[in-house]
């Protein structure tokens, strides 16, 4: 197990382990003990009830965060013809077809997101081995397989983040950095937990979301009261 330092050992002391904080305060004082020399991402993670095992209980999908995530994205995009200007237009970093998959196929990899419309899932087919471990594969359920490329490209810039549940039932975001007004991290937190509630899948049994937890990169996490926390995703 991994020992922790001396200034996290001072802000876990801080934190209940026992108590459910609602959304507000949880996010002060995540900023108050945040120590980090470095801007830290906000990260929440929702322990869901799902058992991954089963096709019908697998959740993906995307959350367009309203205050951006704090992160410039860099966007591929597949695409030829008039969707590939259209993409250009809406801000893609790189715009292209067989070109793009030869140089991935070389071990490039500089971008975050990549984008196809469906036409071009023949070139991107192949690139499964190279983007699928690293999550950069092109998906219909994840919204990045469209034939409106244009507007996920400036929802991506504009903080477009995806999720999709890991083999423990859990799911993983982040909603901004600790620069952020408090406001600004409540409202990506609520847009994060509407996108991921009405993303449940089909075969959910039991209770679909049963904790929720905010931490930054270096800080201690806090479990979240649920109902106020829905109703930040309600709002």
């Amino acid at each position: 197990m991994a020992k922790h330092g001396r200034k996290y050992l001072a802000a876990e002391q801080k934190v209940d382990p026992q108590r459910l904080y609602d959304p507000q305060e949880a996010l002060e004082l995540l900023k108050e003990l945040a120590y980090a020399k470095f801007d830290e991402t906000v990260e929440v993670h929702v322990r869901t009830g799902l058992d991954p095992r089963h096709a019908d209980q697998i959740v993906r999908g995307s959350a367009v965060l309203p205050n951006g995530t704090g992160r410039t994205q860099r966007v591929l995009v597949f695409a030829q013809g008039e969707q590939a200007r259209e993409a250009e237009q809406a801000g893609a970093d790189y715009v292209g077809g067989d070109e793009l998959a030869k140089k991935i196929q070389g071990g490039w990899l500089d971008f975050d997101v990549a984008i196809a419309s469906p036409d071009m899932m023949g070139v991107v087919g192949r690139l499964g081995k190279v983007l699928g471990p690293r999550g950069l594969m092109p998906n219909p359920r994840s919204g990045t397989v469209t034939m409106d490329v244009a507007r996920v490209v400036r929802e991506a810039k504009a903080g477009r983040v995806e999720f999709r549940v890991d083999k423990t039932g859990v799911l993983h975001a982040p909603i901004g950095k600790v620069s952020f007004e408090i406001d600004k991290l409540a409202e990506n937190l609520g847009a994060f937990v509407d996108a991921i509630t009405r993303a449940k899948p089909s075969g959910a049994k039991g209770q679909y979301l049963r904790s929720v937890t905010v931490t930054s990169t270096m800080g201690p996490g806090m479990k979240l009261d649920l109902t106020p926390t829905q109703a930040l995703a309600a709002a």
